[in-house]
Parts: structure tokens; C-alpha cells; sequence
């Protein structure tokens, strides 16, 4: 059966006329007459019963007729559903973010999606980034935004900006009101850091044991919102993303550009390799680019 198949008899059987079935279908009586024997012939026996003055149904177009009605109606609302979604009226996407992003990068950038498409649902899911890259690669959603990955299998990576790491330290120290600090003055106050297995730890010990620097740990957390505060209480100090810095101020914190080595890492989207995005996910991403290029 087709879907004009079922239209035309429909038609047929709601008005017992084929002429006012025609007017209603816009179909020619030679088209008409067409479908509905192609649906008696699929079907394997007549459903309508014809005369020069009336139309009627058969036991088995009796059958059919509400089946049809309810076929005709899934089909229509099955067609409006997936129109809206490809209008962006309507649909969803699911995006993976590490939390320095998510925090702080990502609501800016959720907002302008929002006023352009605010019938479109998405869910934010705040993992590390070794999470996002696997719920990337495992298809659980259909965008990650994460550092930039040393092993691409099974992704692709499109870079968004460079984020070079910056100090945090208690607007009470003087290194709060210098131009720069490097690492050697950093590091003569406890250090405040997030906890294994973040990239941000990861990036920070691998980078200074290539400088032969140990990061000697004071107080570690998962949050980086607890690093912040505890910084800004005056425990010790830290260093994070610059992506970060708004949220380090807002926390009462101070972020001072970090030298000596310069710790830089790209940020990108992360996708699944080969994978074709929904419409929305299609056009939260070139939000993405467009919001965080010009950030």
C-alpha cells in the first residue's frame, strides 16, 4: 500500500463519491480510479463497490476504512514531527563539555542558540574531558567540546581557540598585582589543583616535568569552583584555564598571565568520525564556532 493509495480511498469511502473525492484529492477521475485499483490489487480484492448512481464500501473496505484513518494520521503527524525538527521548531541534541568550558564559555554560547532556535532542547552533560571524547567516540551525544586530543581514532576534531593557562592567586598576595608571574614564584605557595583524572592536572604535571618542575600539591579538589574559593581564602594558589578567568574573579580570586613555561592548549569540537548530525545538532555547532571564534 502507498500513501495516495490510502488517501484516494479515503477520500473515496468518507464522501461515496468519486467525483467529490476528486474535487477534495485535486486528481482526475482517470487517477483516482488508478490508485484505488492499485490498492484492491495489492490488497487481493475489491473494496469498493461502484454503480452508474451510488458507491458503497465491501465487508473488506469496511475493515480498512478506519485502519486507513488511523494510518493517515500517524503518517501526517510522523511528517509534521520530523518537518518541525528540520525547521529547528522543534527538536533535541545532546552535548558533552568539560567543566572549565561549561562554567564559562558555554552558557554565552547556549543563549544565542536559545534566542535563535528556542524550541530546541539541549541537554549539557559536565564531564571531564577524557569523558567527553569517549562519549563522543561511543555516540551517546552528538558534540563534544574538549581540549584538543592526541589520538584521533574514531574522532574528528575541529579547533575552536588557543586557552593559554594563567596563575590564580588571593588578591591579598603581591603577585596579584603583577603583569606576569612565572612558574619558580608561583610555586613558592602551596598549590591548589584540581584532582586525577582532569586534563587540567594532566596538562599541568606533564608540561613542568618537561621543565624538570615538580608540582608539589597542597589541596586538591573536583570542582573548580572549590579551587577558586580556596585560593581566594588565602590557602594557597592555583592555575586553570583562561577560559576561566571570569568565573576565578567572580569567586573573589585574581588571574595573572603564567610564564616560564607557557602552558597553551587548543580547544575545539569534538565529533564522531563519520557521523551525520541531526539539523540541530548541525546548528548548535556553527553557534559554537561563531560565539567562541569571537569571544
Amino acid at each position: 500500500m502507498t500513501v495516495k493509495q490510502l488517501r484516494a480511498f479515503l477520500a473515496v469511502a468518507q464522501t461515496l463519491s468519486f467525483t467529490r473525492a476528486c474535487e477534495r484529492l485535486h486528481l482526475s477521475q482517470p487517477a483516482l480510479s488508478l490508485a484505488i485499483k492499485g490498492l484492491e490489487e495489492t490488497l487481493g480484492g475489491p473494496l469498493l463497490i461502484r454503480s452508474t448512481r451510488s458507491v458503497r464500501l465491501t465487508p473488506e473496505g469496511e475493515v480498512l476504512l478506519p485502519l486507513a484513518k488511523r494510518l493517515l494520521i500517524e503518517w501526517d503527524n510522523t511528517e509534521e514531527l520530523l518537518q518541525q525538527h528540520f525547521t529547528l521548531q522543534f527538536g533535541r541534541v545532546a552535548l558533552a563539555a568539560m567543566p572549565s568550558i561549561a562554567c564559562n564559555r558555554l552558557p554565552s554560547a547556549l543563549r544565542e542558540f536559545r534566542q535563535r532556535f528556542p524550541k530546541v532542547n539541549v541537554t549539557v552533560h559536565d564531564v571531564i574531558n577524557e569523558r567527553v571524547i569517549e562519549m563522543v567516540r561511543q555516540r551517546q551525544v552528538e558534540l563534544g567540546i574538549a581540549f584538543e586530543p592526541e589520538a584521533r581514532t574514531g574522532i574528528d576534531f575541529i579547533p575552536l581557540f588557543e586557552d593559554a593557562f594563567v596563575a590564580v592567586v588571593s588578591p591579598d598576595l603581591p603577585l596579584a598585582n603583577a603583569e606576569s608571574v612565572n612558574w619558580s614564584a608561583l610555586l613558592q605557595h602551596d598549590f591548589i589543583t584540581l584532582q586525577r583524572p582532569s586534563m587540567v592536572r594532566i596538562l599541568l604535571e606533564q608540561t613542568l616535568a618537561d621543565q624538570q618542575i615538580e608540582l608539589p600539591v597542597a589541596f586538591e579538589s573536583h570542582q573548580l569552583a572549590t579551587v577558586g574559593r580556596m585560593v581566594a581564602s588565602g590557602l594557597g594558589v592555583s592555575a586553570v584555564p583562561a577560559l576561566c578567568r571570569a568565573q576565578m574573579h567572580e569567586l573573589g580570586a585574581r588571574c595573572v598571565p603564567l610564564r616560564d613555561p607557557c602552558i597553551q592548549r587548543t580547544v575545539g569540537v569534538v565529533l564522531s568520525a563519520g557521523q551525520e548530525l541531526s539539523t540541530a545538532a548541525r546548528a548548535l555547532h556553527e553557534v559554537l564556532q561563531t560565539t567562541f571564534r569571537t569571544a
